[in-house]
């Protein structure tokens, strides 16, 4: 069995390995007892057709990969949701944190262009942080890390990445063991690997 840590956070680029690390150590766990659960919460909502294209591709891959693992979507109220799912013999994944914070920061329905985000992001991550800190069972999170490139353009695009980068270090902070994937390998930047 992978070891699995109390708590979590996986980092790395789109197509990076994040997900599969996470559904890696959910089998694991689901394999080393009888009694043992896992719940992936899913994030990502279909915005437009290639949205809904990619959610069903996640979907057929992670009931081929971890058949036993269900799913629950949740996207905006994931402290709760984290809550309500955990517990001593239940492992749960979140996957992903940016598409959370993107929900939170830029709602798809929001039609005015400088409207304020219709949920408190900083409410929602700091609720977020006391859930990891209290999570009975294990917790896998995963994110984006897309501060490594050239700035962006556009004063949203960087108010975005600031917000993620500050939401990756609170709850890196948070977590016993933090992992930045690159090229499907894990590096351990935080705790035992």
């Amino acid at each position: 069995m992978a070891d699995i840590a109390r708590s979590e956070l996986i980092l790395g680029g789109q197509r990076s390995g994040k997900s599969r690390r996470a559904e890696m150590l959910a089998r694991s766990w689901l394999d080393a007892a009888p009694d043992h659960q896992a719940v992936l919460i899913a994030t990502g909502q279909p915005w437009d057709a290639e949205m809904r294209e990619r959610i069903a591709r996640h979907q057929q891959d992670r009931a081929e990969r971890v058949p036993a693992m269900v799913t629950v979507e949740e996207p905006v109220h994931l402290a709760q949701a984290i809550t309500r799912h955990s517990g001593p013999r239940s492992l749960v994944v979140v996957d992903c944190l940016t598409l959370w914070l993107t929900n939170l920061l830029m709602p798809a329905q929001s039609s005015e262009p400088n409207s304020p985000p219709a949920h408190d992001p900083q409410g929602q991550a700091a609720m977020l942080l006391v859930a990891i800190q209290s999570c009975p069972g294990p917790l896998v999170l995963v994110g984006n890390e897309i501060g490594l490139g050239v700035i962006p353009m556009g004063r949203e695009t960087r108010a975005f990445v600031d917000a993620l980068g500050r939401l990756n270090q609170d709850v890196a902070a948070a977590c016993q063991r933090v992992t930045f994937m690159a090229a499907g390998l894990p590096l351990t930047l935080k705790g035992a690997a």
